[in-house]
Parts: structure tokens; sequence; C-alpha cells
């Protein structure tokens, strides 16, 4: 095991004074292998810059200048955290969300919460086959 021991002492990082910043390590082990780089460099920045309940208010512009991405990109970006579940979205306003329990997902309707994985597969083993439907095979 690797011993650790602080290399510059005087330079400690302490919480900042003003602002609320942090990154659950969760993030690190189980979603940025997933997503593309933009989408965890457009994560990080909305942690950095989001208040203590996770919001932050950029526009798409003002976002890609800093990220230095096209809008396109930046779209994308979203779009991947979005399907994941870490932020939601309305125009000029994003919350960074808590990360999902394990096994859990968004409805994919809009606004209707979170599903348990069981409830998922109960649904699907109750949803009769399209071929049995129609009496055949």
């Amino acid at each position: 095991m690797i011993q650790k021991r602080v290399l510059v002492p005087s330079r400690l990082r302490r919480p900042p004074a003003t602002g609320w910043s942090w990154v659950d390590r969760r993030f690190l082990r189980e979603y940025a292998e997933r997503l593309s780089r933009e989408a965890v460099l457009l994560y990080f920045f909305l942690t950095a810059v989001a208040d203590q309940n996770g919001l932050s208010f950029y526009g798409d512009g003002t976002l890609a200048a800093l990220l230095r991405m096209s809008l396109p990109e930046l779209v994308q970006a979203r779009d991947e955290l979005l399907a994941y579940d870490l932020i939601a979205h309305e125009t000029r306003l994003i919350q960074v969300l808590s990360l999902p329990p394990p096994g859990q997902r968004r409805r994919s309707e809009p606004g209707q919460g979170l599903l348990q994985l069981g409830e998922i597969l109960r649904q699907v083993i109750a949803q009769p086959h399209s071929s049995e439907e129609r009496g055949g095979a």
C-alpha cells in the first residue's frame, strides 16, 4: 500500500469561505467511464459553479465558450448527463442532482420520478409478447 504524505503542507486545500463545490466520488467510479470527455467536463464545471442546491444558470452560449465546445457538442454532453439522471435542465437553469442509488433510473416520461429495477423487470414480465397477442409464433 502506498504511504501517503502531504507534499506541500503550506498549500493544503480548504473549503472556500464563499461558494459551494464538491464531486461525489461515486461519479468517477460509476459514471465517468461511460460518458464522453465533453460530458465529464460539463459535469465537473457544473459541480464547480453550482450553489448548495446544485443550481447554476449559465446559458448555452456562455457554457460552450467557457468549455471551448461547439453548441452541438454542449447539447450532446448535456443530453448524456440527462440520460444518466445526473442533472435536470430547463432553459438557463441546470441542477446537478444527487447520484441515483444503484439499481434505480428515472422513468422515461418526464417528471415521473425514479423507477426501481425490480419494478422495471415486473413490467417487462407482465407485458404479453407481441406474437402471443396475435395468436401465433
